[in-house]
């Protein structure tokens, strides 16, 4: 008998997904993420489009919505009076929305209704708004919340894995953020 293999060639500007045959492939795993979040992530995330660099610059270009879910300690609500509290800084793509917190493997109902109803206004309540989520290379926090966006029905996710770290080597534009108020 005799077997047919096709080899689809990667489209431009698309990361091309790993096989189970290169070294050190990650597998992509059944549910969230919840613990080691710095740590190589999968090649593919099931509902999404995984995009590199370069096809992320181009969504970026056409103005589509970019969430970054870098992870953000905010100030302890009971540090006694006088404490100085510091904000670590963080640089992302310019003009994303910085959505702290929404990339944990397991969020509070709070988080996760705060999630649902920032991607509600991102995409214009339209489920099939491009959107890219992103953090940093290496990071499990946008892949949890890629997932998380699929699972609530969002048909046209773009996950960039190298995140602001490949955004930063080619030199595209990137501003000082703060993440977005209102998150619980």
């Amino acid at each position: 008998m005799l077997m047919a293999l096709s080899v689809a060639a990667p489209q431009p500007g698309l990361a091309a997904p790993a096989t189970a045959s290169q070294a050190g492939a990650v597998p992509e795993p059944d549910s969230y993420r919840t613990e080691n979040y710095r740590a190589p992530v999968p090649a593919t995330l099931a509902g999404a489009t995984v995009i590199d660099t370069g096809e992320a610059h181009r969504l970026w270009q056409a103005g589509v919505p970019f969430v970054d879910t870098l992870p953000h300690a905010f100030r302890p609500a009971n540090l006694p009076e006088g404490t100085v509290w510091r904000d670590t800084p963080h640089d992302t793509i310019r003009g994303a929305v910085w959505l702290a917190n929404t990339g944990y493997g397991a969020l509070d109902p709070d988080t996760e209704s705060w999630f649902a109803d920032m991607l509600a206004r991102l995409s214009g309540g339209r489920t099939d708004r491009t959107m890219v989520l992103f953090c940093k290379a290496e990071c499990w926090m946008s892949w949890n919340a890629a997932r998380r966006a699929v699972s609530l029905g969002y048909s046209s996710i773009h996950w960039y894995p190298e995140g602001v770290d490949g955004w930063s080597a080619a030199n595209y534009p990137m501003d000082r953020a703060m993440p977005l108020r209102g998150a619980p």
